[in-house]
């Protein structure tokens, strides 16, 4: 698993190339897991709404999503200033900075990666802009620039799953370690290449982030509060910007 290593520009290339000509078989059964979280978050974007998700294949990352932690009333910040439009912003007024980030699934850990500080929030575009435009030069410096403090667990059926842009030194598993559905492994950061605390999931078919491929995924047993019609979800992928939220667990 490649962490802070660069990656030599030759081997970028191939990567992106090979991406670039992926075609993802669309009649592949997704992938069912449980949310990675308790509480409300915000998906945006899901590939309910296209796919790619991301607009790219490149790093396993077709089917991905990014969920946003937020309150009981939508919102992810409990702040807005001068600093939300014209510059970047502190992450602890982020309601979902620390929120623990949960085990899917059974699986086993097969990556960890600590190393990333929490960035400022930017989600003013006057702040954004010169952040995204460095992305290239940052991955060069290794995928971890990118994808921040991660977590990556193999399930039992031999995919992987990412977990990613985690609080720096949140991890509470190692390799090795076997976790179980709705035990804590991190918390919500603002590592690698994210503009406020965010979440990226996504289930792909390697450890290895430059040679992965995105599978599809859909998750059990969830409620819609807000983006999309309300209700409980036996099964489904989350719309965009839908809010979502694990369902109350049953009586015993």
């Amino acid at each position: 698993m490649r962490d802070r290593r660069s990656v030599p520009p030759a081997e970028l290339r191939r990567a992106l190339r090979e991406a670039a000509g992926h075609r993802p078989d669309p009649l592949r059964p997704p992938v069912v897991l449980a949310l990675p979280f308790t509480g409300w978050w915000r998906v945006d974007p899901t590939p309910a709404a296209r796919v790619p998700s991301h607009g790219t294949h490149f790093g396993g990352q077709t089917y991905a999503l990014d969920f946003v932690p937020v309150d009981e009333r939508g919102r992810s910040d409990a702040r807005r200033d001068w600093r939300s439009v014209l510059a970047a912003e502190p992450v602890q007024r982020f309601v979902g900075f620390r929120r623990p980030v949960l085990a899917p699934a059974d699986g086993v850990v097969v990556a960890v990666h600590s190393g990333e500080p929490d960035l400022v929030a930017r989600r003013s575009p006057v702040a954004a802009l010169p952040y995204l435009l460095s992305q290239g030069r940052r991955l060069r410096q290794g995928v971890a620039a990118i994808v921040g403090n991660h977590v990556i667990l193999q399930l039992a059926g031999g995919e992987f799953v990412l977990l990613a842009h985690l609080r720096a030194r949140s991890p509470r598993v190692r390799p090795g370690d076997r976790v179980r559905p709705g035990q804590p492994v991190a918390e919500c950061g603002n590592s690698g290449n994210s503009t406020q605390p965010h979440l990226h999931f996504q289930v792909m078919d390697s450890a290895d982030l430059l040679a992965a491929r995105g599978l599809p995924v859909a998750f059990r047993d969830y409620v819609v509060s807000s983006g999309g019609p309300a209700g409980f979800r036996s099964v489904g992928v989350p719309g965009q910007r839908e809010i979502v939220g694990p369902a109350p667990a049953g009586p015993a």
